[in-house]
């Protein structure tokens, strides 16, 4: 009787468990649909914000960030960038955007949906422009390369705030034949310092950007479309928020190169001279011609760049002298290497580490005054030589990646000036 009374009890709490499963389930599974309709709503409304953004966008681009044309039928307007088609060279004569400090958000990933863009009436360059895609018979392809990266003139990490301009950066009319080791190195490091300005000041810049064109430029003969391959390439930048508006130009060749980008940095009126483009006419003559007359590489810098400097300018050095740069093609030879000492740091040892042109870790050049050997200054190498531009005479040594060099003496430093009176005289 006992054992059928527990069978009994036993069984009305296996129910209740059961019904009490059952229900917290579809209290799960209730909750689980209104989650889902709150992140589609939530998308939707990203979806509307974007949207919205992108057309804010467009009117200020067309407002001031277009250079001055003739043609407003070849001009082709994106939902964030607008370009100007060059059917002679198969590539836009300049694309201009704006960055906006949506770049911040990183939603979207490369798209890499590269593909023709179907707005430009005479037809834009291709995939075949650039490669030939085979399928081989394990279904695999097997690329035959041009040579050439398709290189992005506005770039799709600007965009990674919006998956539809993600996608239309990879349209063929916003590419142009970039070398490898330019697009994935210097051209990609100018890009993430515009970039950076943006990220860290929170203000929009209006940007254009293209290769310099003429008639003079080698093709790829074996695309369909013959494109030709810029020498050169152009980038100038427009602040135009709150009191500290500025402008700035870029002209790099199209190669590797060991230089920062600041080395490339020129007025918007040289890259006018060389491309022949007239940039940002919507503003006020006056402003555009103080703006475009001059630029200040520091206010483009961020707070942690502050203090980096380009190399000395190769035609600007001492007789016999090579600036930090070059030193990378002198390892295990005497050379007097000549730079601006932007960071002196005194280790607990006392030895004296000194930075070249660029603060650590970027530094282009860097000097070591071992403890033993200060007896040899006349003066604390942490005060006399801080923002200092002098020439280093010794052997160039390779260490941590970077050419180095020790100092034993005070005689083996000179100031630049004093080099370049020596020099002239």
């Amino acid at each position: 009787m006992k054992l059928k009374k527990l069978s009994v009890i036993f069984f009305m709490l296996f129910c209740s468990t059961l019904i009490y499963g059952q229900n917290e389930q579809l209290k799960i599974d209730s909750l689980i649909k209104i989650k889902i309709k709150f992140e589609n709503e939530i998308q939707q409304l990203d979806g509307k914000i974007s949207e919205n953004q992108l057309k804010l966008i467009q009117i200020d681009l067309v407002k001031y960030g277009l250079p001055a044309f003739s043609e407003p039928d070849k001009i082709i307007h994106h939902l964030a960038f607008s370009l100007s088609y060059n059917e002679q060279h198969e590539q836009a004569d300049w694309v201009a955007h704006i960055i906006s400090p949506n770049v911040k958000n990183r939603s979207f990933s490369r798209t890499n949906d590269f593909r023709e863009d179907p707005t430009v009436k005479t037809g834009s360059s291709t995939e075949k422009d650039f490669f030939i895609k085979s399928l081989k018979p394990d279904s695999t392809y097997e690329y035959d390369g041009f040579g050439y990266d398709r290189g992005h003139l506005a770039p799709s990490a600007d965009f990674r705030w919006s998956q539809q301009a993600m996608s239309e950066s990879y349209y063929y009319s916003n590419m142009s034949p970039q070398l490898p080791e330019f697009n994935r190195e210097i051209w990609a490091n100018l890009e993430s310092f515009i970039r950076e300005y943006v990220g860290e000041s929170n203000e929009k810049v209006y940007v254009v950007t293209g290769g310099i064109l003429n008639n003079n430029l080698k093709k790829i003969e074996r695309g369909v479309n013959k494109v030709s391959i810029p020498e050169k390439f152009y980038k100038v930048v427009l602040d135009y928020v709150g009191d500290s508006i500025s402008a700035i130009g870029f002209i790099i060749p199209n190669k590797q190169t060991d230089y920062p980008v600041i080395s490339y940095a020129v007025t918007v009126d040289e890259v006018e001279k060389q491309s022949g483009i007239d940039f940002f006419p919507a503003l006020d003559d006056e402003i555009e011609n103080k703006l475009e007359s001059a630029y200040n590489i520091n206010h483009w810098q961020t707070e942690k760049r502050k203090r980096n400097l380009a190399p000395v300018n190769r035609n600007k050095l001492p007789e016999d002298a090579i600036n930090t740069v070059m030193a990378r093609s002198y390892y295990d030879q005497n050379a007097k290497v000549c730079g601006t000492v932007v960071e002196v740091h005194e280790t607990k040892n006392g030895d004296f580490f000194m930075n070249f042109d660029q603060d650590f870790p970027e530094q282009l050049f860097w000097c070591t005054i071992w403890k033993s050997n200060i007896v040899n200054f006349s003066y604390n190498p942490q005060e006399y030589l801080i923002n200092k531009k002098i020439c280093v005479e010794g052997t160039v040594k390779q260490k941590y990646g970077k050419p180095s060099m020790s100092i034993y003496n005070e005689k083996d430093i000179t100031l630049y000036e004093d080099e370049m009176n020596n020099k002239q005289h």
